[in-house]
């Protein structure tokens, strides 16, 4: 089938006489009498919808054959509606909302989402964005499901868990943008400084920003590599990363796996030390994202594309060296990150104290990646279910295809002159370990320190 054949016709087929219709002389012909304009993109998505649905065409065709087209465009409209995603990436369509509210952490993560609006981001797109700072990963949560955020900085697995109603109840949530790789680290506190193998963490209380984070999900794998079960042998509690710094001064926790500038200011402060950055069990993993509701993008798709396009913009310029000083002066003061510029500095340039005498240079301590890799997506599920989060069967690829919007994302990242990767998954390593996303079974069944059966 062409490109703008129409999908929804069940004698289109591939090899049929001259051009794939059967009705032209030659492809040539037949590609001349196909829609232009709007309805030529309308046509792409249409396509690409139903050979998502029917890999093999045959079944296309047995398909619309039972049921006619008409019940077939109304069926896949109804859980999505294509003419409103075509509409979204219709390049330059008014938003239908231009005074939006996006919720965020107080976070190095939220760099790219922060940064848009001192830096004039969003309105290059003719958005007016009240990004707002907020206390902790549950009010975002519940702020975004109540609508009173438009959209929100979210940790990577945020959006899965509410989809899936864990932790809450079930909404259609998606992550059409990654904010950023890397970017976290174990924090202990200063007396610990000689207990740097975590075979020793016995007993050791723990912090985390939330259940459903890397941070969690990294810490956990951690330990367990170690030898440590992270339910059995410690304690692991979530803490508002504003409020880490404070509670490792107060002892009330050992250390804790968090995101920066956290990190930093404990050793800015005195009272801890970077033991392990997160890049070192996994290089490049996601860490925080831009995350909206489903109803936000069927309900105000140029919204939702303009304010996409100028997230993965403002996160291209971050990921550049060159521009990340600039950022850390627009980011630190009181009303964003309320941090001292040099802490600011250190965890974006990567060149770092490290509370034990170092000045350690790492260039991506924290780096700046919007593609949503649907392997993420996962690898997360893997590890939601490996701790007990969710229980019984995961169709896995579809959670991942349906939250991580890694389609849009390359689409707009077109738009903005990028070349977005060629596939939506790829293999990683995690500790040396090899993850393939065609097989999360398989590498959930090989830990030993599991909640899972």
């Amino acid at each position: 089938m062409a490109l703008f054949d129409n999908p929804f016709d069940a004698t289109r087929r591939l090899g049929r006489g001259g051009c794939s219709c059967g009705a032209h002389r030659s492809q040539g012909e037949h590609d001349a009498a196909q829609p232009t304009g709007d309805a030529a993109l309308q046509r792409v998505v249409d396509g690409t919808v139903m050979r998502a649905l029917f890999p093999h065409d045959a079944e296309r065709r047995a398909f619309l054959r039972s049921v006619g087209a008409a019940t077939a465009l109304a069926a896949v409209s109804q859980f999505l509606p294509t003419r409103l995603i075509a509409e979204a990436f219709a390049e330059g369509a008014k938003p239908e909302k231009t005074d939006l509210k996006i919720g965020f952490i107080p976070i190095t993560c939220a760099t790219p989402i922060i940064m848009a609006k001192p830096m004039g981001f969003y309105e290059k797109q003719g958005l007016n964005v009240d990004v707002v700072k907020t206390a902790g990963w549950a009010v975002i949560r519940d702020k975004t499901l109540n609508r009173e955020y438009d959209a929100a900085h979210m940790l990577a697995p945020m959006p899965i868990a509410i989809s899936l109603g864990v932790g809450s109840n079930p909404q259609p949530y998606t992550m059409p943008a990654v904010e950023n790789v890397n970017g976290q680290a174990i924090t202990l506190a200063m007396k610990h400084k000689d207990r740097r193998d975590p075979k020793d963490w016995k007993g050791f209380k723990l912090a985390v920003p939330f259940d459903y984070s890397m941070h969690n999900y990294l810490l956990r794998y951690y330990l367990a590599e170690a030898g440590i079960d992270p339910d059995a042998d410690v304690q692991i509690r979530a803490v508002p990363p504003p409020d880490m710094v404070a509670n490792l001064r107060a002892d009330n926790i050992d250390g804790f796996l968090a995101p920066d500038p956290v990190n930093q200011r404990a050793v800015y402060d005195g009272v801890g030390f970077i033991h392990i950055l997160s890049k070192e069990i996994w290089d490049r993993h996601p860490c925080c994202a831009f995350a909206a509701s489903q109803d936000f993008i069927t309900q105000t798709p140029n919204t939702y594309a303009a304010l996409l396009r100028a997230i993965i913009e403002a996160t291209t310029y971050a990921s550049k060296p060159e521009n990340r000083k600039e950022i850390a002066a627009q980011i630190a003061p009181a009303n964003y990150l309320n941090q001292p510029v040099t802490v600011v500095e250190q965890v974006l340039t990567g060149t770092f104290a490290d509370g034990l005498g170092n000045v350690r240079k790492v260039p991506d301590r924290v780096d700046f990646d919007a593609f949503p890799w649907q392997s993420f997506a996962v690898w997360i599920l893997t590890q939601m279910q490996r701790w007990g989060q969710i229980k019984g069967d995961v169709d896995y690829a579809a959670v991942a295809a349906k939250v991580y919007l890694a389609t849009d994302a390359a689409r707009l990242m077109k738009q903005n002159g990028l070349t977005p990767p060629e596939t939506t998954s790829k293999t990683f390593a995690v500790m040396g370990k090899t993850f393939d996303p065609a097989k999360p079974k398989e590498y959930l069944a090989s830990f030993k320190i599991k909640r899972a059966g």
